[in-house]
């Protein structure tokens, strides 16, 4: 697993509110090189945590104040997109099936086996990278799009939806020759080498929502 893209490592944020599971957890992420930060309750996590989180959250499901899954609630609703790993000395089914379906990575039952906390951190770390990643992808697409004139966006939506140049020459009231132009001057600022590339970009763009 590499991180050389981060300008930071990914971090194990730990919040739990008994002090020997967080010391002991800190000893264990240590040992195996991850970064770790502790904290006692949700509050101190949102109080000293920066606005920029990337690694992933293992977090106790019962916690003083706002529960664990609560607060995993409110981070789906902030659109805070931190994978989750759950641990719980006081599990039980209905709480392990909410926290799988709210989108956790594993729901872990103490004591924790060792590996099996490292195995779904590990996963965590892995699909908030891909995340990331598939961010910076589509911000790139989308300044090239912001690039674009206004009449080779509205040629990409329609080379895109399937039509022909004659029928988006039609469709927009100019010449299937300008049409090429634009197409081509589309191709090539988008960094697209076929008509598959060019539609897979729109699609991450999700320009269907969008005005041209």
């Amino acid at each position: 697993m590499t991180t050389q893209h981060e300008s930071s490592p990914p971090t194990v944020f730990v919040i739990d509110d008994d002090q020997d599971i967080r010391e002991a957890l800190q000893s264990l992420l240590r040992s195996v090189s991850l970064r770790v930060e502790l904290f006692a309750t949700v509050q101190e996590f949102l109080d000293r945590a920066g606005p920029d989180r990337h690694g992933c959250l293992v977090l106790d499901v019962r916690l003083p104040g706002r529960s664990g899954l609560d607060f995993h609630d409110d981070l789906i609703k902030e659109r805070v997109h931190l994978p989750v790993v759950f641990i719980s000395g006081h599990a039980d089914i209905p709480m392990s099936v909410r926290a799988m379906k709210a989108g956790a990575v594993e729901f872990l039952t103490k004591p924790v086996r060792h590996q099996d906390l490292l195995d779904a951190i590990y996963l965590a770390i892995e699909q908030d990278m891909a995340r990331r990643d598939g961010e910076r992808s589509v911000a790139g697409l989308r300044a090239v799009f912001e690039s674009l004139t206004p009449r080779e966006r509205e040629v990409l939506t329609l080379v895109a939806a399937g039509l022909l140049n004659k029928q988006i020459a039609a469709e927009i009231g100019i010449s299937e020759a300008t049409v090429k132009l634009h197409r081509g001057q589309v191709m090539r600022k988008m960094q697209a080498r076929t008509l598959a590339d060019l539609v897979r970009m729109v699609d991450k763009l999700q320009l269907s929502r969008l005005k041209p």
